[in-house]
């Protein structure tokens, strides 16, 4: 999931069959279980990662096995999604990269037409918008939390409220340009607010930090990261040009203050699944 890049070709096959192609419109994004998973989903972890794709279909399906002596030679050795002799599908390869040469042999030349970035943009966005907005609705109807918690938990979704106020009571300006100016700053959840296990992890101050908004925009697509230590940890999917466009190198390449010991929980988990390899 997390080697997917925008622009990818994916194929969809379920039952035996292709019934449709897709492109990746975005990296993948650390996301929960959805809950419609229901039991086909229960031996899953709750929290793994959305991508977001644009699928069309095909006008008739593809059976790869009435292929295989052709593509048997073609499926990786390690997770491939299909027997390299008997065409039956692995049900333990969830996604898996087949090859170009694969890919042409089913379905022939990728015909597919570019998606507009921002259209793209928007399709990732929206996915984790509606993942967002369920997790409100539960909170917002949970008989177990009083309304002034559900009202913090809520605005905590989008950095303000009680959230706020306790990063600040550890954090003064962003980590890497070093504005102080509070309005021009984002109280940006480390472990992100739709993978908080808890109300106290979504209100827990040293589960944030205090960033410009080109900062926190980094920091929140897992295109930067940091160690303990406040060494700036750079994505392998970020162009370094456009670190420079950004104004960032030197504030990259200098680091920033270590954080606190109780920060570098929720940091771990950010290196550890938000980070884009």
């Amino acid at each position: 999931m997390r080697r997917a890049e925008p622009g990818d070709a994916v194929l969809s096959f379920s039952g035996g069959l292709i019934c449709h192609v897709g492109s990746v419109l975005d990296f993948a994004s650390p996301a929960p279980k959805p809950s419609k998973f229901g039991s086909a989903g229960e031996n899953w972890a709750n929290n793994g990662w959305l991508l977001p794709v644009e699928w069309r279909a095909l006008a008739a399906p593809i059976r790869p096995k009435d292929r295989i002596a052709e593509l048997g030679a073609m499926m990786p050795k390690k997770y491939s999604p299909i027997h390299p002799i008997t065409g039956n599908g692995n049900q333990k390869a969830y996604l898996a990269e087949v090859g170009q040469a694969a890919f042409e042999l089913l379905v022939g030349p990728s015909d597919s037409t570019e998606i507009p970035a921002v259209l793209a943009q928007r399709a990732a966005i929206s996915g984790l918008k509606g993942i967002d907005d369920a997790i409100e609705t539960q909170i917002a109807t949970d008989p177990d939390l009083d309304s002034t918690t559900k009202q913090q938990l809520i605005l905590a979704r989008h950095g303000q409220g009680l959230f706020r106020a306790r990063v600040f009571e550890l954090e003064k300006a962003c980590r890497l340009t070093a504005v102080e100016t509070p309005r021009l700053l984002i109280a940006s959840h480390i472990k992100p607010w739709r993978l908080c296990s808890s109300a106290t992890e979504r209100l827990d101050g040293a589960n944030g930090l205090l960033l410009a908004p080109h900062v926190d925009r980094l920091f929140d697509r897992g295109l930067i990261s940091f160690s303990d230590h406040g060494e700036v940890i750079v994505s392998s999917r970020l162009d370094r040009l456009d670190i420079k466009r950004l104004g960032l190198q030197q504030a990259c390449e200098k680091g920033c203050a270590p954080f606190h010991p109780r920060q570098a929980v929720y940091l771990a988990f950010h290196r550890d699944k938000v980070l884009l390899l």
